[in-house]
């Protein structure tokens, strides 16, 4: 079954918006995920400061 011009189009968009969406929020997710996670048992609390002035 062919695809039409439109479906096509439509999925372009689709994976476009998909690459530009991972490409912004990898690292943001990575930080939040490792901050939400926490600092290892004896590591210190972890900050943006911490991480700013190191």
């Amino acid at each position: 079954m062919a695809m039409t011009p439109r479906a096509k189009q439509r999925i372009a968009i689709v994976l476009e918006v998909t690459k530009v969406v991972f490409h912004w929020g990898f690292i943001p997710a990575i930080l939040f995920l490792g901050f939400r996670k926490g600092a290892d048992p004896g590591m210190p609390q972890l900050s943006i400061m911490n991480l700013l002035w190191q």
